[in-house]
């Protein structure tokens, strides 16, 4: 999660916060939060926003925002100028409640500890001391942290992947994090273990042979399970490779990760759809609770096209499927109702970077590191 970011820290720790401009620090951690709130909520408005370089107002932004538990609300325009107020009559109950969904909290924790390592203001260290706990609670007894939809171990939107890569950092000696206590550094590291052991217990196994990973897993059984009605316990594509990648990140990895990586890469690698590619084309806007349709989505076929991956796969067919808010599974995304079937992700190249050149170097790398 690191970015070159940190020449700017070390060159600017001393600066005053008085200093209106910064370098900007990576703000691509906000990308999926943001995003919800210009498709559903701020579609009608035109609000101020801060510069990426006005790091001191996006930190109090965030501040602004913190709940008492520590975590953070989702899908807020963190550069928006606009009153906490109105903010939190826009999103009613659902301000009130911090979540991880849609890759949130982690981020806002790994900013404000960057501001702090660059302006030296308490306010913003204190402020992420506080994310960190909030990720501790949010813990359960099985090592997974829960989505939004349903208190389960949590796949997608990379909740699991996006807190475990932030403990990683953290593990790893980030210098953004050189302030913490050994107490919490301590209850951070055995919070990764635990999540890392869970994940590899959550594999999922068919006929026998390990596959990939759900959105989402029963904390007691580690079976897969539903969240909303049309995201039904399955095998997921962007999920899987998620998961794959933060397992390819650990710098020491022991004989039972490498056999889910080679595991999960030999089931995305059987999962490829080739001969298709998804066209977009033009409609009358449609607007919908959040977002508004410009756009409809189509199956065409393409000898030509690149391999693509569904969003889940059967657990007893392995063949792709859809679903409707109704919750009943479909075989083609045209018997998808437009709000779900433009509104949603069915198909991706998610694996292809995976397939095509991250794994084979990271499998020559280890090949090589056990030759010696």
């Amino acid at each position: 999660m690191r970015s070159c970011w940190v020449a700017s820290v070390l060159a600017c720790f001393c600066t005053s916060a008085a200093a209106q401009d910064y370098d900007p620090i990576d703000l691509s951690g906000f990308r999926d939060g943001i995003g919800h709130w210009q498709r559903a909520h701020g579609r009608d408005r035109n609000d101020a926003r801060y510069e990426p370089s006005q790091i001191v107002e996006i930190a109090d932004n965030l501040l602004a925002h913190q709940h008492a538990d520590g975590g953070w609300p989702k899908d807020i325009d963190w550069l928006a100028i606009i009153d906490l107020a109105e903010v939190r009559a826009i999103g009613g109950a659902n301000y009130e409640r911090s979540s991880f969904d849609n890759r949130n909290t982690y981020p806002q924790v790994q900013y404000l500890a960057r501001v702090y390592a660059i302006t030296g203001e308490e306010r913003f260290r204190n402020a992420a001391a506080r994310g960190l706990d909030y990720i501790l609670a949010e813990q359960r007894p099985s090592g997974g942290w829960p989505g939004w939809d349903v208190d389960a171990i949590t796949y997608n939107d990379d909740v699991m992947t996006g807190v475990m890569e932030l403990l990683q950092d953290i593990r790893n000696g980030a210098p953004e994090f050189a302030w913490l206590d050994e107490t919490r550094r301590a209850r951070l590291s055995d919070a990764l273990d635990r999540a890392i052991d869970v994940t590899l217990a959550c594999q999922i196994e068919v006929n026998g042979r390990k596959t990939g990973w759900c959105q989402q897993h029963d904390h007691e059984t580690l079976a897969p399970v539903k969240a909303r009605t049309y995201e039904l316990p399955s095998i997921g594509g962007p999920e899987t490779v998620s998961v794959v990648n933060f397992l390819m990140s650990l710098p020491e990895p022991s004989p039972a990760i490498m056999e889910a990586i080679d595991a999960a890469v030999a089931w995305l690698d059987a999962a490829r759809i080739e001969g298709i590619r998804i066209e977009r084309f033009a409609i009358p806007p449609e607007r919908f609770k959040s977002y508004t349709a410009t756009e409809d989505v189509r199956i065409v076929e393409d000898p030509d096209a690149p391999a693509l991956w569904a969003r889940y796969y059967d657990l007893e067919t392995g063949k792709p499927f859809f679903c409707n808010r109704d919750g009943i599974k479909v075989n083609s995304l045209a018997e998808v109702q437009l709000e779900r079937r433009a509104g949603y992700a069915w198909y991706g190249a998610w694996a292809a970077q995976l397939l095509e050149r991250d794994y084979p170097a990271w499998k020559q790398r280890h090949d090589a590191s056990q030759r010696l």
